[in-house]
């Protein structure tokens, strides 16, 4: 196919109104689609997502010394995405090592589907060690900070 026939396929779209066309002619295969913008009258669930609180969680012992294993929690990344230690490249992190947190305070950001959603603390306590390197991938419950509680 060349760049003509592709043109005349995207005439025959906007001319019938199609949103996606997909057309197989000599072992080649296309697929056009549009992009649909959201209409004013659109009656579907949007997502706004801004931040969210995480409740730490207590650290398997046998993963620590004996000393931090009796008194550690865990906050665990509440979603897919990517984690941010500070809200912009040339901005300092939101926290660092043996830095005292307090209960609500944003200790990073995690990037999901292009939303930028604060992690919030949900206790006061000292940071011991961060796990994730800045503008690393993290899953679901994976563990992004270890503090001891105050």
């Amino acid at each position: 196919m060349n760049i003509k026939e592709i043109k005349e396929m995207l005439n025959l779209m906007n001319e019938n109104s199609l949103v996606e066309l997909e057309i197989e002619k000599d072992g080649t295969r296309i697929r056009l689609k549009k992009a649909i913008p959201p209409s004013e009258n659109y009656s579907g669930p949007i997502m706004i997502e801004r931040s969210r609180t995480v409740l730490p969680e207590v650290r398997d012992a046998g993963a620590l010394s004996k000393e931090k294993a009796s008194n550690t929690l865990e906050i665990k990344a509440p979603m897919v995405g990517t984690f941010y230690r500070s809200p912009s490249p040339e901005a300092p992190p939101y926290v660092e090592v043996g830095q005292i947190i307090e209960a609500g305070q944003v200790v990073c950001i995690i990037e999901a589907m292009k939303l930028m959603n604060e992690i919030k603390s949900e206790v006061k306590g000292k940071l011991v060690e961060i796990l994730v390197d800045n503008t690393e991938p993290v899953e679901f419950g994976q563990s992004m900070f270890i503090i001891e509680p105050l």
